[in-house]
């Protein structure tokens, strides 16, 4: 793995790979398709935060799915050990994962995306190899990176959070909008600053000006 690439940012293509998953072999963006996809990685099997974390993925399956969003797991074990796990997974959240796994037994997907812990040296596995963080990757169905979140292996992420932000990038992808701080599904939203008063009155009726460049409108399309 060369060392020397460039790194992914915002606005980078999500790189291609071939994997094989508990649901079968996969090619990264077949996968995805015309759809959203949410990639995200854990340090081990039979984790803790892990295993609680992988439980409220599938509880959000609904949620993920009325928002043309696919969910992909990673983890640097082999198949057979991600299925033995995904039964915990099931009984510890009374759940049933219905998302794949990707079995990354020798990081080469974790290296091509940069998720190897390389900050915590207790982190690492029998051999020496650092385990993966806990990376959190929003893709376009354009398979843009729209997101990137890395947490510590202490802590378990909040999906509600990334719920959120896909609501708010598929909203600004189809409206002149940006959301506030905070914003949740509904709430007002803001005008973009590339839209003039004139075409906000057509655009967004109502709208309210707070500041020359903070203006204020009702979410579009909200029922």
């Amino acid at each position: 793995m060369s060392h020397n690439r460039v790194p992914l940012r915002l606005g980078s293509t999500a790189p291609d790979f071939e994997a094989e998953t508990t649901q079968g072999p996969i090619k990264f963006h077949d996968f995805i398709g015309n759809s959203w996809a949410i990639l995200f990685s854990h340090p081990a099997d039979f984790t803790p935060v892990c295993t609680t974390e992988l439980g409220a993925v599938a509880r959000l399956q609904d949620k993920f799915d009325e928002r043309n969003v696919k969910v992909i797991g990673l983890s640097a074990n082999d198949l057979k050990s991600h299925d033995k796990w995904i039964e915990d997974i099931n009984e510890v959240n009374q759940v049933k994962l219905q998302f794949p796994i990707i079995a990354d037994e020798d990081r080469k997907i974790s290296a091509l995306y940069d998720m190897l812990d390389y900050q915590d040296i207790t982190n690492i596995d029998a051999k020496g190899i650092p385990f993966t963080v806990r990376s959190v990757f929003v893709i376009d169905p354009k398979k843009v990176i729209r997101l990137t979140l890395s947490y510590p292996a202490s802590t378990g992420r909040n999906f509600d959070e990334i719920l959120r932000v896909v609501d708010s990038l598929q909203l600004g992808d189809k409206n002149r909008i940006t959301t506030p701080a905070d914003w949740k599904h509904g709430d007002d939203v803001i005008v973009h600053p590339s839209v003039t008063n004139d075409e906000a009155a057509k655009l967004f009726p109502g709208f309210r000006t707070v500041k020359p460049y903070l203006r204020f409108a009702p979410q579009p399309g909200k029922a």
